[in-house]
């Protein structure tokens, strides 16, 4: 028995090692778009096609501005993350959500969205 735990923990040793001194690199820039237009699309997280027309998204409101050419619209991507984050700052009398405010969001399901809609 006493065998047997010691083989195990030798293969979890070696399963887990080749990790354990490399760094972790961050997913790739195209995955995180991906996660991005989900966050975006997703009615219970940033529902972003609730009020905005997005390329391919389904059903768009119109309440909001149609998000394209971000990066034209928002040069600097702190100022987009703040937008969404909080549009009140900008402008008291927006309708848009404080995702970040009202922790809708996350900082990294902001980030996210913001990596997807520099794309657009």
């Amino acid at each position: 028995m006493r065998q047997l735990a010691r083989k195990a923990a030798l293969g979890c040793l070696f399963l887990v090692s080749p990790c354990a001194g490399s760094n972790m690199a961050s997913p790739p820039a195209d995955f995180r778009l991906v996660q991005g237009k989900e966050i975006a699309f997703d009615r219970s997280k940033g529902n972003c096609l609730a009020c905005h027309a997005i390329a391919d998204g389904q059903l768009p409101g119109n309440i909001g501005p149609p998000l394209v050419a971000m990066k034209l619209r928002f040069p600097d991507r702190a100022l987009l993350r703040a937008q969404i984050w909080d549009a009140t700052n900008r402008n008291p009398d927006s309708i848009m959500p404080p995702f970040g405010k009202h922790r809708i969001l996350t900082g990294e399901e902001i980030d996210l969205v913001v990596e997807y809609l520099y794309s657009l």
